[in-house]
């Protein structure tokens, strides 16, 4: 029976995906909205084809690893010093920057400090995966507006790792049975012990990355076999995601450190182009398996509170992405499609209010309006790029600025 609803539901979502993503791409809407639009018609809510769609997203999540670990693999020394400026500049304003208005307009609203800076933290991010995605499908991914916005972006992933570390000490909240956030071998101990064990952790990932890991990729290379390279790999990225698991950290995180070791690797190419089928194949999971979490039910009972944060959302991180981008010398057209283009909400905005909920940081009826309005913002996302890709060209073409090509 049980195989026989494993096999129903993956019928339902290949063919959810199937109809709904070549829809979204030839209207324009990039295939990241059409995953999130299929998710949502099979889901609960709507048409309730699928069951609960946490089993899905356990699964799903391992897209989102596979997809650290890839953008690890990119940050080559070089890479990271050409875009210095951006990484440190806009990355890091755009994040403190958002971060900090998003904390004062919390605290306005009542929130108490900690829990204002957790939520204003996490709707700092933006989606990776999203963007990149729907910037590629665009063709101006390797343009300067699209370098800068993937170096936003890049910031953006490395901060997930202070924002984990720091959301233990924010709690106020004592929760039963230890919360998703205490599912670690580590629950038990005091949360700065938790964060130090998590430390230890990554250093000894960047440690065994060093020693062990290159001379091992070399000896698995030399057997010959194509698929044993891709297997090992796989066995990389699962295995840091267990001890990951096991300190009470995210998995992504710990796939994200280990893509970084690699950066340099002679087989990161190598790496990349057997991985990225799947990643792409995990991801489009991941992000039905948002559409059909979205809670249509909270969103009709409460419509104006929701719409209301997705319009403060969009607004609040298009002006303060817009300023930073034209204080740091780019063309308004460029600032306007980087602003517009990071306006919504992240992947990663689940993960950590997930973790900060069952830390005892934010309260569950101050999370569940705000992951229907992340959602709901991520949705819109090809929305705002098609709007910043018009502004940029009817900028520039009314400003006489040029681009280069």
């Amino acid at each position: 029976m049980a195989e026989a609803n494993l096999l129903e539901s993956a019928f339902v979502y290949l063919t959810a995906t199937v109809v709904s993503v070549p829809i979204a791409k030839r209207r324009g809407l990039g295939s990241g909205l059409g995953y999130l639009i299929a998710g949502a018609v099979i889901g609960p809510y709507v048409l309730n084809l699928v069951g609960d769609p946490e089993n899905v997203m356990h699964t799903a999540e391992f897209g989102v690893v596979i997809m650290l670990f890839l953008i690890g693999l990119e940050l080559q020394p070089s890479l990271l010093w050409r875009l210095r400026t951006a990484i440190l500049g806009m990355g890091g304003l755009q994040v403190i920057g958002t971060g900090a208005i998003a904390t004062g307009l919390g605290m306005a609203l009542g929130l108490t400090w900690q829990v204002a800076l957790a939520v204003g933290l996490t709707l700092s991010l933006s989606s990776t995966a999203i963007v990149l995605q729907s910037l590629r499908e665009k063709g101006i991914a390797g343009t300067e507006a699209g370098r800068a916005t993937f170096s936003v972006l890049l910031f953006q992933d490395i901060a997930i790792i202070p924002m984990l570390a720091l959301f233990p000490f924010l709690a106020t909240i004592t929760v039963a049975g230890g919360g998703d956030a205490a599912k670690g071998a580590l629950a038990a101990y005091p949360g700065w012990a938790q964060g130090l064990a998590g430390v230890v952790a990554v250093g000894a990932i960047v440690l065994a990355g060093r020693v062990l890991l290159r001379p091992m990729f070399r000896w698995v290379a030399a057997s010959g076999l194509h698929e044993i390279l891709t297997a090992f790999a796989l066995l990389l990225v699962v295995g840091v995601a267990l001890l990951m698991q096991f300190v009470g950290i995210s998995p992504a995180l710990g796939a994200f450190v280990a893509g970084v070791v690699l950066a340099d690797s002679e087989f990161r190419h190598q790496i990349e182009s057997d991985i990225d089928p799947l990643r792409s194949l995990l991801l489009g999971l991941f992000f039905i398996s948002v559409g059909a979490g979205i809670n249509f039910a909270l969103l009709i009972a409460q419509p104006w509170l929701i719409l209301g944060l997705v319009v403060a959302l969009v607004i609040v991180k298009a002006i303060v992405m817009f300023t930073i981008a034209r204080a740091c010398g780019r063309m308004t057209g460029e600032a306007a499609l980087i602003g517009l283009g990071l306006a919504q909400g992240g992947e990663f905005a689940f993960v950590l209010f997930a973790f900060a909920e069952g830390a005892g940081v934010i309260p569950a009826e101050v999370t569940a309006p705000l992951i229907v309005a992340g959602a709901l913002s991520m949705a819109i996302t090809p929305l705002l790029l098609l709007a910043g890709d018009w502004a940029m060209r009817r900028l520039e073409s009314g400003s006489g600025e040029a681009r280069a090509p």
